[in-house]
């Protein structure tokens, strides 16, 4: 997604606990957004835990399924995948898209979506959070999941107007 990124206040979050995901693939660049996750998640007060770390994109779903069903509040799910010659890309990209909207909507938890599907190394680096990139989904997708937690909190209040 490109465009003005909205602006989110993150405030004291640190009641919750975020599960941080991410592919073995592209380590440097998946480094880079576990680095922008973590600097959200730190924003908001949370507790550091250990990095959940699976094969590759398409375990993602499964890995965020257990850590909802293990406790967790939310989770940031991080990867890349890249164009190749074969319909691979196309299978993987709706693979794990799909799954990760399936545990999300099946669990009432959000899952911020860091999974950058491109055509180049070159456009996951500019998208990685590395320093000079243009963007950083590390960040941005852990920004959702954090605001998803606070709309999830403020509902029975809201409900109660």
């Amino acid at each position: 997604m490109s465009g003005v990124v909205p602006k989110v206040s993150l405030g004291d979050l640190s009641q919750y606990r975020v599960a941080i995901i991410s592919a073995s693939w592209h380590e440097k660049i998946c480094a880079d957004l576990i680095a922008g996750a973590r600097k959200a998640l730190d924003l908001a007060k949370i507790k550091p835990e250990p990095v959940i770390y699976v094969p590759g994109s398409f375990e993602l779903p499964l890995a965020a399924q257990l850590a909802l069903d293990s406790g967790f509040d939310a989770a940031v799910v991080l990867g890349v995948v890249l164009r190749g010659e074969t319909p691979h890309f196309d299978y993987v990209c709706q693979g794990v898209t799909q799954g990760i909207m399936q545990v999300s909507l099946t669990r009432s938890k959000p899952i911020g979506f860091g999974v950058l599907t491109v055509d180049t190394v070159e456009q996951a680096i500019a998208r990685s959070g590395i320093t000079g990139s243009k963007e950083d989904k590390g960040f941005d997708s852990a920004v959702a999941a954090l605001d998803l937690l606070r709309v999830k909190s403020e509902l029975p209040v809201l409900r109660k107007s």
